[in-house]
């Protein structure tokens, strides 16, 4: 496969020994509706996939729940064998359900089993980056994380992964994970209008970890979403590039991984993470997710 000749805006971060572009692409919408089954356009998901390394993303965000079985199959067939440069990272932790529901799956049994399918899918002989995921689909619950992530933790001491992260996590599960083994990146739900992690984040990035919104463009208010229009507005942009802008200036260690299945539609994400916020546009936009009083 040809190398990418650009990369895309906002530089790099290293997940431990990893070098990854933080725009990256998450594939759950190449899935079909309800991210079941195969999607409608499957050409058109390959011509996703492989315009994204053209683009110069290095960073793939997929599930073996996605489908299930069927972005890793997709990204398999698309992109190997893998540039060198490309890092797929992975989720553990849920299964799905005849009714579309993602019940948890993290008995030791289960995430060995889901770690092998997830080679298997993606012809790897091990996998970049697994995060464990934790919670449901309202968020994170509290509770220890020692049995699972200690049975990651020993895949990751026989070689099938090389690097540990976790999803939909507490701060005080990624602390108690920290104290199992190494983890190069959390993910949570984030974005301008949800900033119940920005503690963490900057935590985080004090210690050289990654933090992956998911959903980073959801769940505005009609409130919040005018305010949002009105920056837009006035940098004749998109209200998403402005979402995804401010995400990338926010703090050096988010990464992003928007998802899309158009070819059109991820050129339009890429070139909009690349805004430029003045410090007057990063203020105002600040003020729309922060808490009041207190």
């Amino acid at each position: 496969m040809q190398t990418p000749s650009a990369a895309p805006p906002g530089g790099t971060w290293t997940l431990g020994d990893l070098t990854v572009t933080r725009v990256g692409y998450g594939a759950m919408q190449l899935a079909g509706p309800g991210v079941m089954g195969p999607p409608a356009d499957r050409d058109g998901a390959l011509a996703v996939l492989r315009e994204a390394v053209a683009l110069g993303i290095t960073h793939i965000d997929t599930a073996g729940a996605y489908g299930p079985r069927v972005t890793n199959r997709l990204i398999r067939e698309a992109l190997h064998p893998y540039p060198a440069s490309l890092h797929v990272v992975t989720k553990v932790g849920a299964v799905r359900d005849p009714q579309g529901g993602w019940p948890p799956a993290r008995r030791p049994g289960d995430l060995r089993r889901a770690v092998r399918e997830n080679l298997d899918d993606l012809g790897l002989d091990a996998l970049d980056v697994v995060n464990l995921r934790l919670g449901d689909a309202r968020g994170p619950l509290p509770g220890s994380l020692a049995e699972p992530f200690e049975a990651l933790a020993a895949l990751r001491q026989q070689g099938l992964i090389r690097h540990l992260g976790v999803s939909n996590a507490t701060p005080g599960q990624v602390a108690e994970a920290r104290s199992i083994a190494p983890v190069v990146c959390v993910q949570n739900m984030y974005n301008l209008a949800h900033r119940q992690d920005d503690d963490l984040i900057d935590d985080l990035a004090g210690r050289g970890i990654a933090y992956v919104p998911f959903f980073p463009l959801g769940g505005f208010t009609p409130l919040q979403s005018t305010a949002l229009s009105a920056v837009a507005a006035r940098l004749a942009a998109t209200p998403m590039a402005v979402a995804l802008a401010w995400l990338l200036r926010r703090s050096p260690n988010i990464l992003l991984i928007p998802g899309t299945s158009t070819v059109a539609h991820l050129r339009e994400n890429v070139a909009g993470a690349g805004l430029a916020l003045s410090e007057e546009d990063m203020a105002e936009l600040d003020g729309i997710g922060r808490p009041t009083g207190g």
